[in-house]
């Protein structure tokens, strides 16, 4: 084909992709329909002028089309790799971990179900042999959410079935094609009637070897971009290597699924880039796979709706049957997956709870599209595979995915409608009366000051005053309408919560564009932002505090790097989460200062004072809990607080620094040789602030333990060896330390926080340098007390044998065990150890 040729038609379709979107918005339709659409009409286009009489003067456009190099490689090593690539990017990896079980099911459970139902159905009715029925159900059995996902969206739908969906979507492609890579081995080598479960043995393998090859060359490639971290443009050209090398090697050199490489690799960047990569690269290495993606998704939709008109010839009547099986197959299947298996998850707490107008809408938006075009390609291309088998996949395939793009497709929004998903809740209605008031009321007022900044006539800003005020009027009565005044404050605080934290995830993403927070911790914090919204969202403001006290407590992570420290010796993990500890909670503290005046200034206008005073104590303690948190880790840790400060104070001033001489570029006041150097200079300067000072654990315990009045009294010997026999644990609020009758073995003392004692029905609380389970040790006894901390609590754990020495070395430590004895039979009975009777 002529060079010029294809690119103009190359052009072409570039030109078609930039007019899809504005006509799929305004005819309200999903994308993909309209690409697909677009696509067909070519192809057809293409045909009929090629075939027809007319006139000849087109005829080498229409070839050009016909003759593209669309192949199902193509598709399979040059665009699914783009896609999976931006999509692992673009997710949050945290908030979806927190619905992993969910999902896997979803996605992998999902597509087995749809493969076999498909399978027999077509099986059964058509005679063909299995495993082609197979093949066919592993090839249909990929959906293209993302037409309901963004309707979804335009609804306010809950984010995390939002992001559930957009999970299964990824995980089912993967999932499906290393099933469709099996069964076309199995009909390549003439195998009739596989055994399933040979098949499903394989998948595993698959799977592990993908992520393998996944997570080795996103390692390989985060090491390459740190080298290459002055050149943004060698950064950006690595990670676009980082797909294909990751497809290409698993397939090629571990045997394993390309596609779950590729959403190894991107999940391991996703996780690790952004505490190893500047801020600013990257947020523009997310934007550059934006648009890499945007494009691959609209050429693998068109290229492959181009081979449609191709893919249906041949057609027999039979075959009209055949695709309506697997049409109703594949309905039943996902029908099974949404209103059999998703209850019983959500009955099992392991999925949220979906409503069932949603799961109807998921149900009638399983839409199909290009990566099941491109599977059923691939088999046509296959010269191992029987004639009738690759026509009646192309078939099968095509059909299936025109009726679900250009029926399910066109009419989802007219479903999403009569399930009345469209409409506010009378709640939302309500409010939005009077968000609408309270807006109108700020825009009259600034409206009235701009206007006197302008000499307009006084006629024309009469007339549109009073325009203006009648709307305003309107609003106000529809907000102090009777159904408004029906809004509960337990609604109203549930509203101003929802808000509160959206604009903390705001303040969040200000301060990290302001290089105040680090991209690592700004994930972190969105985190734990998106918990928030959707616990007040769920339970209101019960919820709230529970997600807000959750972000607090050491998790499994922090408590299994605690392990590797006290046993392997290791500490480098639990140096680098503690640190990260004391980062986020100095962030968390500036942003959270930072909403009492939100609420202020928006909430309390449009719900009342009575809201804003329970959010202003919500908010209260929220910061009382994070500052007892911060003071601990100052505590065990002093002098850090302070480095992490400093550091904050350079960041800020170099921020600072930088806007005044890009005002002074933008005055003209400097030229732009100038201000590069400028520039550099303070880019060499961000690099030094931006580093983290290294936090050491081992010298901090040693501190901490002279800091106790405990061990005053011991010299510098004894208390280096105490300091290497003492064990740090980590506790979460309200986990029991010590259970009543347990057999006692070591001694606590309390770094930081607060625990509470339970003895013979009396309470009392132990706080910094306090100590517990001391009688129980050198009695011998099981123990009396229940103790349980109150507050996230780091402890020091001594051992039986280093308590008994220790006591014998220390006055201050006997007199403390003497002094916690109330009962006068255990004074008695301490006063007869020989530990106590050296003085």
């Amino acid at each position: 084909m002529d060079i010029a040729l294809l690119i103009s038609v190359t052009a072409l379709l570039f030109l078609v992709i930039a007019a899809a979107e504005p006509l799929a918005a305004r005819l309200s339709l999903p994308y993909s329909v309209i690409l697909a659409v677009l696509g067909i009409l070519i192809g057809a286009g293409a045909v009929f002028f090629l075939r027809t009489e007319l006139t000849d003067a087109l005829n080498p456009i229409a070839e050009a089309i016909l003759n593209l190099p669309i192949r199902s490689n193509v598709f399979l090593y040059l665009f699914l790799p783009t896609l999976i690539f931006q999509a692992t990017l673009g997710m949050n990896v945290r908030r979806m971990l927190d619905d992993w079980v969910p999902i896997l099911t979803l996605a992998v459970v999902a597509v087995v179900v749809a493969t076999l139902t498909i399978g027999y159905a077509l099986a059964w009715v058509s005679g063909l042999p299995l495993v082609v029925c197979l093949l066919i159900g592993s090839i249909v059995s990929t959906t293209d959410p993302s037409a309901v996902v963004g309707i979804f969206r335009s609804l306010s739908a809950p984010r995390r079935l939002a992001r559930m969906i957009e999970g299964e979507s990824l995980l089912n492609d993967a999932a499906a094609i290393a099933l469709f890579g099996l069964f076309m081995g199995f009909v390549m080598l003439g195998v009739p009637d596989p055994s399933f479960g040979q098949a499903i043995a394989q998948f595993p393998m698959l799977m592990a070897g993908g992520a393998l090859a996944g997570w080795l060359v996103a390692r390989a490639a985060l090491l390459l971009m740190q080298w290459f971290a002055r050149y943004e443009l060698a950064q950006l050209s690595v990670s676009v290597a980082v797909p294909y090398l990751a497809y290409v090697g698993a397939e090629h050199l571990f045997g394993a699924s390309g596609v779950i490489a590729v959403v190894a690799a991107g999940l391991t960047l996703n996780l690790m880039g952004p505490g190893r990569l500047a801020p600013a690269f990257w947020t523009n290495l997310r934007e550059v796979w934006d648009l890499l993606a945007h494009w691959a998704g609209a050429l693998i939709f068109i290229l492959a709706a181009l081979l449609i008109p191709r893919l249906l010839e041949g057609m027999r009547p039979g075959d009209y049957a055949l695709v309506l099986v697997v049409i109703l197959a594949a309905i039943v299947a996902r029908a099974i997956i949404l209103f059999g298996l998703m209850p019983l998850l959500s009955l099992a707490r392991l999925s949220p709870t979906v409503e069932r107008p949603y799961r109807a809408a998921m149900l009638w938006g399983g839409l199909r599209g290009a990566v099941t075009l491109a599977l059923a390609l691939a088999v046509t291309e296959s010269l191992r595979v029987p004639v009738e088998t690759k026509r009646l996949v192309g078939i099968l395939a095509t059909g299936f995915t025109l009726f679900t793009l250009m029926v399910q497709g066109t009419t989802l929004r007219w479903v999403i409608s009569r399930l009345g998903l469209d409409r506010l809740s009378p709640l939302d209605e309500a409010l939005s009366n009077q968000v609408v008031a309270v807006a109108l009321q700020s825009v009259r007022e600034e409206v009235a000051n701009a206007t006197e900044n302008y000499d307009l006539t006084r006629e024309t800003v009469r007339s549109e005053a009073k325009r203006f005020a009648a709307r305003l009027d309107k609003a106000v009565e529809r907000a102090e309408a009777e159904d408004n005044a029906e809004i509960l404050d337990r609604d109203r605080i549930t509203l101003g919560l929802i808000a509160l934290a959206g604009h903390e995830r705001e303040v969040t993403l200000e301060r990290f564009r302001e290089r105040a927070v680090s991209a690592r911790l700004t994930e972190r914090v969105l985190h734990d932002a998106d918990r928030l919204i959707e616990a007040a969202r769920t339970g209101g403001r019960f919820e709230y505090q529970r997600a807000a006290r959750r972000s607090l407590r050491y998790g499994f992570s922090f408590r299994a790097a605690a392990v590797l420290r006290d046993w392997l010796r290791y500490p480098a993990p639990l140096a680098r989460m503690t640190a990260d500890r004391f980062e986020s909670l100095l962030a968390k503290r500036l942003i959270l200062r930072d909403l009492h005046g939100f609420i202020d200034s928006r909430i309390r206008r449009i719900h009342g004072r009575r809201v804003g005073d329970v959010l202003h104590e919500l908010l209260k303690r929220r910061v009382e809990a994070v500052e007892t948190a911060l003071e601990g880790l100052r505590l065990q840790y002093p002098g850090y607080a302070e480095e992490l400060e400093r550091r904050f104070i350079r960041r800020t001033a170099l921020r600072l620094e930088e806007r005044e001489y890009n005002a002074m570029r933008d005055d003209g006041l400097i030229g732009a040789e100038l201000h590069t150097a400028l520039m550099a200079d303070i880019g060499r300067r961000r690099r030094q602030a931006e580093g983290r000072p290294e936090l050491d654990l081992a010298l901090r315990k040693s501190e901490i333990v002279r800091q106790f009045p405990l061990f005053a009294d011991l010299d510098a010997t004894e208390l280096r060896r105490l300091s290497r026999a003492l064990r740090t644990r980590y506790v979460n609020a309200g986990r029991v330390i010590v259970h009543k009758d347990s057999a006692a073995r070591s001694v606590f003392f309390v770094a930081s926080g607060a625990v509470e004692q339970e003895i013979a029905g009396q309470t009392t609380r132990l706080g910094r340098g306090e100590m517990f389970g001391q009688m129980a040790v050198l009695t011998r006894k099981p123990r009396r007390a229940e103790v349980t901390a109150i507050t996230p609590t780091s402890l020091l754990e001594l051992d039986e044998t280093g308590f008994r020495r220790v006591l014998k070395r220390s006055k201050a430590l006997r007199q403390a065990v003497r002094d916690s004895v109330s009962a006068k039979a255990m004074a008695d009975e301490a006063m007869k150890l020989p530990e106590l009777a050296l003085d």
